[in-house]
């Protein structure tokens, strides 16, 4: 069988090398294989080599203006749109999370907005119904606490897009497209020690006020994060 693939889109090596870690350790599968968007293209062979993606965040944002954005990340964003059409149209299986979920609702024709950013740190999530009836969601608890750090986020749903976890701060916090393809604002795969191990590589990037690192770490360091890790072990197993 042909192994799943972490996507980074971090140009930050040491973040980078840690959220796959992250992955991994969630995900529960030591074969779980890289491939760095941010220096090399998508392959050719992409849709053979791997059964499934997961994308991890990025300190890119989808809705900066097209001028302000490098040669890089346009390729990334494109790239990644390719596999959100792939998976859409149930050619792949795919994950998106972060800045991933951004991606996925401008390639399908959703909106992305920054009338709905969040701080660093625990966010309380509530599933929807439709959550709840949802393979990878459905066994969740009704509301759990995920960690988020972001500066857009959807607006409107694409197309199609079934609405499957929420906050007020938020709305859209995940959603699925057909059976094969998820998104997902809040990141699933750190645990608390990891996130504040990447707070501190983007405490100056505008997420938080530099000198609040130690307040909000302790708040991160005080969450239980049991739910979304079960969220990638379930698509793993599923894909």
């Amino acid at each position: 069988m042909a192994p799943l693939v972490y996507i980074c889109a971090r140009p930050q090596q040491g973040a980078a090398e840690a959220e796959f870690a992250s992955f991994r350790t969630a995900m529960r599968d030591a074969t779980l294989e890289r491939w760095d968007l941010v220096h090399e293209p998508l392959p050719a062979d992409a849709w053979d080599r791997w059964r499934g993606f997961v994308v991890g965040g990025s300190p890119f944002n989808v809705s900066d203006p097209e001028s302000s954005k490098n040669a890089s990340q346009q390729r990334l964003e494109a790239d990644l749109a390719r596999i959100a059409h792939r998976a859409a149209a149930a050619e792949t299986a795919a994950l998106f999370t972060c800045f991933g979920i951004g991606v996925v609702t401008r390639a399908l024709g959703g909106e992305v907005t920054r009338a709905y950013p969040e701080d660093t740190g625990p966010a309380r999530i509530a599933l929807t119904d439709e959550g709840h009836r949802d393979p990878l969601f459905g066994g969740l608890a009704d509301t759990f606490t995920a960690l988020t750090a972001h500066k857009e986020g959807t607006g409107t749903l694409p197309e199609g897009a079934v609405l499957l976890a929420q906050n007020n701060d938020c709305p859209v916090q995940a959603y699925r497209i057909g059976d094969r393809l998820y998104a997902t604002q809040f990141h699933p795969e750190p645990t608390a020690e990891a996130f504040t191990e990447r707070m501190a590589v983007y405490r100056d990037d505008g997420y938080f006020a530099a000198g609040d690192y130690d307040r909000i770490a302790a708040k991160v360091l005080a969450s239980s994060l049991t739910e979304p890790p079960r969220i990638l072990r379930a698509f793993a197993e599923t894909y």
